[in-house]
């Protein structure tokens, strides 16, 4: 546990009591802060209240009079589409509005660190696509290296609830955009854009809200070094805006698209290889064809981003190759659950927007497509230019038949079950196929969570398979 550091004895309100709240409550009291703990759910209020925490509704009278902050949970919107009604009282009490990475950030360094030979880092790892599979791929690498590493955030543990730094560690941290945008502090050592494609834009009021949200990260946190993807208008801007000119080696720039070139320091893919150029001249190559654990040039995008976080880190090439190989993947991104009489079967229920989706089918030859559920602004119809290697697809989904509607070239069959949609895939699979679940969509019109949706994939090919 980090102890929260700098409201001994002051009162400070916690709003949302899941994974991060709590772990927040419990790191506040453990710094010696008084919490305050609310949360619309009685269920979570027990837990809280059986651990000793005092759960009060904030919005009662008086209930936010003399707090010295409130600490909301990354699921609470502030601002867009619109405050949480705490959140609006907080602001016209003049009580700061934070959260945990905030807390953490302000928190993390001790007296300790003072005899240590190397200083603890912490590696911040944002974008809309990729975040959750650089910031593991990091830290197994950091791992089979036998480099002190801990994993938190968006992924794994919240970041309170991580041990104190030892000496030379390296903390990586997923980044959500909703974490970025109302931490207070934002301080990491270094700092990973991976991509931006549309996504939570009612969160964010926008494409541009949602921008400025991840930008925060970098244009705030003022890391000594930036990792940025340039696929997209939006990566390349920024890391123009945090390179002071030709040969700035605090940038390194990365693409899966086109070679880069300059004075600079460039990581990209070229045929399936990572190469890794400073100053004009090559530094480092890696042939990701052969590394199964990362298929498809969304997963070569990743790779690139771990590399130059890990080169950063002092690691040679050869131990980051090292690492890669025995780098097995996360569940349900590209994550493969069998392969049986030459027919590969393949969960990516993280695909959850149209980008996701339309690297997950770059990444294979012939497809059988498991697709749909609740549509995202944009909708599937820009996927069809992507689906060439689509034999068939099967949607899924309360609203199916529009989804199918949509993918224009592409034979479709509407399923609208997970078991229908695996049942007729099965059954038509033939040696050399692929068939991927990647939903191109939210999963809340039919499962809790994609993490759900993908446990059912992976569950009925199992079943049918024996």
């Amino acid at each position: 546990m980090i102890p929260v550091k700098g409201f001994e004895n002051r009162k400070v309100a916690v709003l949302g009591l899941g994974r991060s709240g709590l772990a927040t409550a419990r790191a506040l009291r453990a710094g010696g802060a008084v919490p305050l703990c609310w949360d619309d759910n009685p269920e979570a209020r027990a837990v809280a209240e059986g651990e000793g925490f005092q759960c009060e509704d904030l919005l009662q009278q008086n209930a936010l009079e003399d707090a010295a902050a409130l600490i909301v949970s990354p699921g609470i919107p502030h601002l867009y589409p619109a405050p949480n009604p705490v959140v609006a009282a907080a602001g016209g009490a003049d009580v700061p509005v934070d959260n945990d990475i905030g807390l953490f950030f302000r928190s993390f360094a001790t007296r300790d660190w003072d005899g240590f030979d190397t200083m603890p880092k912490v590696v911040a790892v944002t974008g809309s696509n990729g975040k959750s599979t650089t910031s593991a791929l990091i830290h197994h690498v950091l791992q089979q290296a036998g480099r002190p590493t801990q994993l938190a955030g968006n992924i794994g543990r919240g970041v309170l609830d991580i041990e104190p730094a030892i000496d030379g560690e390296v903390v990586v941290l997923e980044l959500s955009s909703y974490q970025t945008e109302l931490a207070r502090s934002l301080t990491p050592d270094i700092a990973v854009f991976t991509n931006l494609s549309p996504d939570h834009l009612d969160r964010h009021g926008g494409a541009g809200g949602y921008f400025a949200a991840k930008r925060r990260l970098f244009a705030e946190g003022g890391p000594d070094r930036a990792v940025i993807g340039v696929d997209e208008p939006e990566g390349a801007f920024l890391a123009g805006q945090m390179s002071m000119g030709q040969g700035d080696d605090r940038v390194i720039r990365i693409s899966v698209n086109r070679r880069l070139s300059g004075a600079g320091w460039n990581v990209y893919v070229k045929k399936g290889f990572l190469v890794e150029e400073r100053k004009g001249r090559q530094a480092g190559s890696i042939d990701l064809r052969a590394i199964k654990g990362l298929p498809g040039l969304h997963n070569h995008q990743n790779a690139c981003a771990a590399y130059a976080v890990c080169r950063t880190l002092g690691l040679a090439p050869r131990v980051i190759e090292a690492g890669f190989a025995s780098f097995s993947g996360l569940p349900h991104r590209s994550q493969i659950i069998a392969e049986v009489g030459g027919v590969t079967y393949v969960n990516d229920s993280k695909a959850t927007n149209v980008d996701a989706a339309r690297m997950a089918l770059g990444a294979f030859k012939r497809i059988r497509w498991i697709c749909g559920g609740l549509e995202k602004e944009g909708g599937p119809g820009d996927l069809a230019a992507s689906a060439g290697a689509v034999v068939k697809a099967y949607v899924i989904g309360r609203e199916a038949a529009g989804f199918a509607l949509q993918l224009k070239g592409v034979e479709a069959e509407i399923c609208t079950t997970m078991e229908a949609a695996v049942a007729r895939a099965v059954a038509e699979a033939e040696p050399g196929d692929t068939v991927l679940l990647a939903p191109a969509a939210a999963s809340f019109d039919q499962y809790d969570s994609f993490e759900k949706r993908g446990e059912d994939f992976a569950a009925r090919v199992r079943a049918l398979l024996g």
